[in-house]
């Protein structure tokens, strides 16, 4: 009988468990913002940036289009927030100005003023 109800709080513990990462996983909002990001390099370094941000669930900047989708959780950041951490980067955000010294400590290369490249 200690067997079964050991069982049954596991169980129900385990359960308790999947419906909260479901209701966490549920509640995040995703945005797009247009970036100046020029080439790989850039992608990487927005991405590294979001990802160690709070709140961030994912990151990822297609160049094609320089948009950076952002799933994250808005109970622990905001869009607001996103936008100031990729300006803070040295990037522009959608209508947020790159932080002129981020921009100004970004490689040559990946400053607005450069042309585009692929590297």
């Amino acid at each position: 009988m200690k067997q079964i109800t050991s069982l049954l709080m596991a169980f129900v513990l385990m359960m308790g468990l999947a419906n909260f990462a479901y209701s966490a996983d549920n509640d995040s909002k995703e945005v797009k913002i247009k970036t100046s990001a020029k080439c790989k390099m850039c992608k990487s370094r927005l991405e590294r940036n979001l990802g160690l941000s709070k709140g961030i669930e994912s990151a990822n900047l297609n160049l094609d289009d320089k948009v950076m989708t952002v799933k994250y959780n808005p109970k622990r950041t905001s869009e607001e927030k996103i936008r100031e951490v990729i300006a803070k980067t040295g990037y522009q955000a959608d209508e947020i100005p790159a932080v002129e010294s981020a921009h100004d400590k970004l490689p040559k290369c990946c400053r607005r003023t450069a042309e585009e490249h692929s590297h």
